[in-house]
């Protein structure tokens, strides 16, 4: 059975999603991912992005992963073997000549690089940027579907308060000792609260952890593994994050959200409508995602703006 089934999938026509890059950007993906998949019933679908993406993408449903960790590298699929590619990846030429390469019968991009496409707009939504794709060529795709499947693992601690104390640049680490205030106050307010973050990031959570003086239990970072943090999102109370996965993972399971927006606004990479509240200075906005500080969008947003914003989404027992 398991022969035939692998037969039907090596004869089935393959659609190959690009998107060669992190959690956050693979789950703002997920609507055009859900779309694609209820358009294509007969197609295989393959999604390509970093290994470590895998738990993830098995969450979205339906796409097998194809490992790249870039678009420097050619596609490791063979030349033919592609009918639909789909550039998620951004507005090319590089990501869509790495797609043409493996000649597709139908390549789906933003208009360029003898491409027919809708034109590139830099200030939209993320989720909606695929989703308008998509649409362009006839398809039905909706941004606000962004649900993903639950974790069958079980989740660490339910229905604690998650604080996600990292983010992939400086310009978006909300500092430290309010991260800390803000988790000792919700402590004494009768919320478990757990520090999550990626391994590089668990010294920060057990410094603010310290600082909170709560228990060395509470840090989590670096110690899950990626469908088990997912798992524990799900299961959150509330969930307190700069703009990173942890904020689109909040998002995806309708759990009550705070996110802290720095040098690229909520209207480019904010929440869906639901339990969600962004926070920011637009007035203070610097701008760089690069910097070695934090934007002053960022430092703008106060200990009292983030519990406000919790007693309203998550308010004490």
């Amino acid at each position: 059975m398991a022969d035939q089934k692998e037969e039907q999938g090596r004869a089935s026509p393959r659609l190959l999603v690009l998107r060669a890059l992190g959690l956050g950007d693979l789950l703002v993906a997920v609507p055009a991912l859900h779309a694609l998949r209820r358009a294509f019933p007969g197609h295989r679908l393959l999604y390509a992005c970093p290994e470590w993406l895998a738990d993830a993408v098995e969450l979205v449903g339906a796409y097998e992963l194809l490992p790249v960790r870039g678009v420097d590298e050619p596609l490791p699929i063979p030349h033919g073997a592609v009918d639909i590619a789909v550039n998620l990846h951004g507005k090319g030429p590089q990501s869509t000549r790495l797609l043409q390469a493996v000649s597709p019968r139908v390549i789906m991009a933003h208009s360029g690089g003898g491409v027919g496409g809708p034109d590139w707009v830099e200030d939209l939504n993320e989720r909606s940027r695929w989703t308008r794709l998509l649409q362009w060529h006839g398809i039905a795709a909706d941004p606000r579907d962004v649900s993903l499947s639950v974790p069958s693992v079980a989740a660490h601690l339910p229905g604690a308060t998650v604080i996600h104390v990292g983010a992939a640049f400086a310009s978006r680490l909300w500092p430290a000792e309010r991260f800390a205030m803000v988790a000792r106050r919700l402590s004494e307010n009768g919320h478990r609260v757990v520090f999550t973050g990626s391994a590089q990031e668990r010294q920060r959570a057990v410094e603010i952890c310290d600082q909170a003086g709560l228990p060395g239990s509470a840090v989590l970072a670096g110690s899950l593994q990626l469908r088990e943090f997912a798992a524990c999102i799900a299961a959150a109370r509330l969930v307190i994050s700069a703009d990173t996965g942890a904020a689109h993972l909040a998002s995806a399971y309708a759990r009550p959200s705070i996110v802290l927006f720095g040098p690229v606004g909520p209207e480019r990479w904010g929440p869906p409508p639901g339990p969600h509240l962004a926070l920011t200075r637009d007035d203070l906005r610097r701008g760089d995602p690069f910097a070695d500080s934090p934007d002053p969008a960022l430092l703008g947003v106060t200990v009292d703006d983030v519990l406000s914003a919790a007693a309203e989404l998550a308010p004490a027992p």
